[in-house]
């Protein structure tokens, strides 16, 4: 059992080296070393099963064959449009040893996206998960001239597909199986022939303001990072990994896949996204990286279940907080933690604590990782009071991941820690904009080079549109994006992700967007927590008939008024909220107004809302 005084289980370590100038040859130098070892695991049909890294690399091996049987060219383009699971990763390391690159594409975009992506990246095979997926491919293959062949994962409800276009995975395997035979040594030749520098794989980025940029990273980049990755936090072959969001993102795509390729930690993938909670216990992951709305999500889950509690109950907990929050202060604060106190603590984790963990599933977990998105620094504190480290890391596509990361010594709520030892990152004195500059900077946008240049200036510093500061320490803070900072009618510039952080701490509130830009009084508009508004509305014998009957009732307004009074409190009175509405749309994925990894799109909610929002001007 490990405690946060004691950080040497996560320190980094820079001696795991597995060898390789390119993620196919990183990637079969792996399958060589660990053979049998069991690298990734998945849920089917209720049963977990469990690929070795032998098994991995039969598969692999098959796919690349069977894509060069289809006439796929080196540096063609393959995209994958999927869920997560291990078939991604297949297909994904298939296209790489075919010396191809690979493309990812969200399982929630619709078919004109799909058609846009494939045109733009130049797709000749695009791999399908299901039947639904296929439809999108099919509405818009007409379009798609460079397109050979489509290729379908999970063929359920396709039995008597007759299509010359469209191929089974496993059909694709049987002809690589075949190829293989006759060019028994195609696959190594490739991989061979590919030089760091050749472009390996295009990252979209979500398009919140406009279509699409299509990232490139070349094989050096991407090898160079998971590299710097195990300098900024350990990870071994003992450790097991979710992997649960989307691959075609930069984060789980490097976070997870390629980081637990090059360090042989398990991957675990869960059966659904809507399995994830359940998913989690089950697996108790060593290391979890999320976003922070899972983190969110875990929070709200414990705090309505405590509602439930006996009076007994929650004065336990109460008490055993109070005692992982003196310990996380002294620890944050780089303090001793006396031995009376030590005492107390094990005790709370035995009584308690360790209970709320395991509710979690993060009871095996020696540090959490949050990014991909600004966090409350409360959260973090909560976490860090249940014993488990969150360290917060900063990057974006462009950086290939994380370019920042706090260290598991020196926890810092609201920072997102120093610079990575493997880049440069500095605050523009002009502009506030943090720059980022190292061999991990992605090599440009795709068909794009005025952007790019916009992107990227002569000096090799990566413009990131994030606006900060940073302290003596060389930790760095965001305060906003450059483009979301709000100036009021009366002068006052205002970030609003420090309002919009507090707003989401509570377990009633899933996401807000603060609005202010010359006007007069900031206003919000809030999408609830579905799940736990509607437990409140029950246990308080709210009525309502629907979700958007949920969000008028004037029980749940005065409950979302109370939040933002309670958040109200923490700011200056320029700085707080005067009116909000809520959202009486239920929100998922494929709506317009998130994003892939279910962000309010700020510009789109405000545009799309306009008329509510002036309303609140009145």
């Amino acid at each position: 059992m490990t405690y946060l005084w004691d950080t040497s289980h996560i320190q980094p370590r820079a001696d795991v080296v597995m060898p390789g100038e390119t993620m196919p040859a990183v990637f079969w130098n792996a399958v060589k070393a660990r053979g049998p070892k069991v690298w990734m695991r998945q849920k089917d049909l209720g049963i977990w099963r469990s690929w070795t890294w032998q098994q991995t690399g039969e598969a692999v091996r098959e796919i690349s064959h069977g894509l060069m049987a289809l006439g796929f060219e080196a540096h063609d383009t393959a995209s994958i449009l999927s869920n997560t699971t291990i078939e991604w990763v297949l297909c994904d390391l298939g296209v790489l040893s075919a010396g191809g690159v690979s493309n990812g594409i969200y399982p929630t975009d619709a078919a004109e996206q799909v058609q846009y992506l494939c045109e733009d990246s130049r797709t000749t095979v695009l791999f399908v998960e299901n039947d639904e997926q296929l439809d999108k491919a099919l509405e818009v293959r007409d379009h798609l001239p460079l397109l050979k062949k489509i290729v379908v994962v999970d063929m359920d409800g396709l039995r008597d597909l007759d299509d010359p276009g469209v191929i089974s995975l496993d059909a694709l395997r049987q002809l690589g199986r075949e190829h293989h035979k006759a060019h028994p040594g195609a696959v190594e030749a490739r991989v061979n022939a590919l030089k760091p520098t050749d472009l390996a794989i295009l990252v979209y980025t979500s398009g919140t303001t406009g279509k699409p940029k299509g990232a490139m990273h070349s094989h050096a980049g991407l090898v160079y990072t998971v590299r710097g990755y195990n300098t900024l936090i350990a990870r071994s072959e003992d450790d097991e990994c979710m992997c649960f969001l989307p691959l075609c993102h930069i984060a789980e795509r490097m976070g997870g896949e390629y980081f637990s390729l090059y360090t042989g930690a398990k991957l675990n993938f869960v059966e659904n996204p809507e399995t994830v909670p359940e998913n989690v216990r089950e697996i108790a992951p060593t290391v979890f990286t999320a976003v922070p709305r899972v983190w969110e999500k875990f929070y709200s889950g414990v705090m309505i279940t405590l509602k439930e509690a006996s009076g007994l109950q929650q004065a336990a907990y109460a008490w055993a907080i109070g005692v992982g929050q003196k310990v996380a202060d002294l620890v944050m604060a780089r303090q001793p933690v006396p031995g009376s106190l030590k005492l107390q603590f094990k005790l709370a984790r035995a009584l308690v604590l360790n209970n709320v963990r395991k509710l979690i599933g993060i009871h095996r977990a020696r540090f959490l990782v949050t990014g991909a998105a600004p966090i409350s620094p409360d959260l973090v504190r909560w976490y860090l009071a249940l014993g488990v480290p969150m360290l917060e890391v900063w990057g974006m596509t462009e950086t290939c991941g994380a370019s920042t990361g706090i260290p598991a010594e020196r926890i810092k709520p609201g920072s997102i820690g120093p610079a990575a030892a493997y880049n440069e990152v500095r605050i523009a004195p002009d502009t506030g904009e943090i720059l980022v500059r190292g061999p991990n900077v992605f090599m440009g946008y795709l068909n794009l080079p005025e952007k790019t240049a916009e992107t990227i200036d002569a000096d090799g510093w990566l413009h990131t549109g994030d606006v900060g500061v940073v302290d003596e320490e060389g930790f760095f803070r965001i305060t906003d994006r450059m483009k979301d900072i709000i100036i009021t009618a009366g002068g006052k510039n205002i970030t609003p992700s420090e309002l919009e952080n507090e707003l989401k701490f509570s377990p009633y509130v899933t996401d807000a967007v603060v609005i202010g830009d010359k006007r007069p009084y900031l206003t919000v508009i809030i999408m609830i927590d579905q799940e736990n508004v509607e437990k409140y509305a029950q246990d308080n014998d709210v009525p309502f008939s629907n979700y958007a009957s949920l969000t008028r009732a004037p029980e749940v307004q005065g409950l979302i008024q109370a939040e933002i009074d309670r958040v109200n409190k923490k700011f200056a009175r320029v700085e707080q909220i005067k009116k909000f509405f809520l959202l009486d749309t239920q929100l998922s994925a494929e709506d317009e107004e998130l994003t892939p990894t279910m962000k309010l799109k700020r510009k789109l909610v405000q545009t799309k809302y306009a008329e509510q929002i002036d309303a609140m001007y009145r």
